[in-house]
């Protein structure tokens, strides 16, 4: 199956312990995101990225955890992200269902999820099996 909806995402700095004196800046950021239509609920999780203060250039790994609904059918389920983004403009964005964690009606659940932003609004496509 493969469904679509907007999202909202509120992301807010975390305290890191790391030195900042040369290369690559490394963060940390809460996650809060409410989703809309076929997936309705919200998740909640952390973010770690790497960030070039010269160039754009950045990579990122997350976790969050949804709780809410998948057209209808109430339960949780774990997302994990990996992102790569580079100042040639070569992006890459794997988000995949960790398995085995859905619960309640979303047990068994696998799957991938695609993120568009556009015009500052965020939407999301999930090709899932339930």
């Amino acid at each position: 199956m493969t469904i679509t909806g907007p999202f909202t995402v509120d992301l807010k700095p975390q305290e890191t312990c790391h030195d900042k004196s040369e290369g690559f800046d490394l963060a940390r950021m809460s996650i809060d995101k409410t989703f809309e239509g076929p997936l309705e609920g919200r998740s909640q999780g952390e973010m770690l990225m790497a960030i070039s203060p010269p160039s754009p250039s950045a990579g990122y790994v997350a976790i969050e955890k949804f709780i809410g609904k998948l057209e209808g059918k109430a339960g949780t389920f774990v997302l994990q992200h990996f992102g790569i983004k580079s100042a040639a403009g070569e992006n890459r964005l794997i988000l995949e269902v960790v398995p085995d964690s859905g619960t309640g009606r979303l047990t068994g659940i696998s799957g991938k999820m695609e993120i568009d932003r556009e015009d500052g609004k965020h939407s999301y496509t999930f090709h899932f099996e339930l």
